[in-house]
C-alpha cells in the first residue's frame, strides 16, 4: 500500500558526473586527441650545414672519454 508521501515523491536529481557521462567524455577526448595527431603539421625544420661541416670529424676519443669507457666496462 502506498502512502501519500510515496506517490508525491519526485525522482532523485541526476548527478551530472555519473559514470557513463565521464566514460563518454573520456572516449570523445581520446578520439579528439587521435584526430589531432592526423592533422598536417607542416614542413619539418631542416638544419643547414655547409659541406665542410658535413665531412668534419664529430667524435673524438679524448682522455676523459677513454676514462669513462674504462670505468664503465662490464
Amino acid at each position: 500500500m502506498k502512502t501519500p508521501q510515496e506517490s508525491t515523491r519526485t525522482p532523485p536529481k541526476r548527478n551530472p558526473l555519473q559514470r557513463r557521462d565521464i566514460l563518454k567524455t573520456l572516449g570523445l577526448g581520446a578520439a579528439g586527441a587521435a584526430a589531432a595527431t592526423m592533422l598536417p603539421v607542416g614542413d619539418e625544420a631542416q638544419a643547414m650545414e655547409s659541406p665542410q661541416e658535413q665531412v668534419k670529424a664529430r667524435y673524438r676519443e679524448t682522455e676523459h672519454v677513454k676514462r669513462f669507457y674504462a670505468l664503465n666496462r662490464l
